[in-house]
């Protein structure tokens, strides 16, 4: 059986630990907190997980690190994760918007003979913009339109009054890079979709409130040698928590039964 270090354990890391509890290949072992948070980790994830609170801490046992905590562990903790050789899947690709972060993760990765996966999260067609990429791709264009409570907490309240929008305002258009270093919270998706295409400068980003929506919808748009490619996607938060996507925490999943399973798709 892997043992996994989880790096949060908000509402996506409690849904990898509890669906993780039905494979007989993985199980989360350790989850990777500050001094004096067991108590919440305890409350979160049950008292038989116990918290380690640096990365040189790290037991030997180890297989597999699974952040699904944000941009801040990104930078905090896996250099030296990465240097000790552990393999992460990371939820938060919008931090590699930082091109310095980018190199540093990068050198840290093969130093350690390691390797960082930066999941789909919130949005499908990547396998197929990936593939499209070999041939080259001319345009890529994000957009992405939530409910006027989605943006709070982001750039967006400077902005907009989102207690009193009648209709869609599009307020922000732009790179992925520019989108994911000015809405951290909200950009992991650009980011995903610029990595997984033409990068973080070449990628187009619109960010759309729109009080007609019930739920937050993912478009992407894509030209190139291949053809043409639409997508769109409506997720649904996880129960309890509006702000975190469910088909995240089911990616994160999904890639661990995927590294486990002798047979997988792409």
């Amino acid at each position: 059986m892997s043992d996994i270090l989880l790096i949060g354990y908000g509402a996506i890391g409690q849904y990898v630990a509890s669906a993780l509890e039905q494979y007989a290949h993985s199980r989360v072992s350790h989850v990777l907190c500050r001094q004096g948070r067991q108590g919440a980790v305890a409350q979160a994830m049950g008292s038989r997980i116990p918290c380690i609170y640096d990365p040189a801490e790290l037991p030997d046992n180890i297989d597999l690190v699974v952040e699904c905590a944000g941009h801040s562990a990104v930078s905090q903790y896996f250099p030296a994760l990465l240097e000790a050789g552990k393999d992460i899947l990371s939820v938060s690709g919008g931090a590699l918007a930082d091109a310095d972060l980018e190199q540093r993760l990068t050198r840290s990765a093969l130093v350690g003979d390691s390797r960082l996966t930066l999941l789909s999260g919130a949005i499908g067609s990547l396998d197929a913009l990936s593939a499209a990429s070999v041939g080259g791709l001319e345009s890529v264009t994000y957009r992405g339109r939530k409910p006027p409570q989605g943006w709070r907490g982001s750039a967006a309240e400077q902005q907009l009054d989102l207690d009193s929008l009648q209709m869609p305002v599009k307020f922000f258009e732009g790179t992925a890079r520019q989108a994911a270093l000015s809405f951290p919270k909200n950009a992991n998706v650009a980011a995903a979709v610029a990595m997984a295409g033409i990068g973080f400068d070449g990628t187009r980003v619109e960010l759309i409130a729109d009080p007609s929506m019930n739920a937050n919808r993912h478009e992407v748009e894509a030209v190139g040698e291949f053809g043409q490619l639409n997508f769109s996607i409506e997720g649904k938060p996880l129960p309890g928590n509006p702000r975190s996507s469910a088909l995240t925490a089911m990616s994160v999943v999904r890639q661990i039964h995927r590294r486990n399973s002798p047979l997988s798709t792409a």
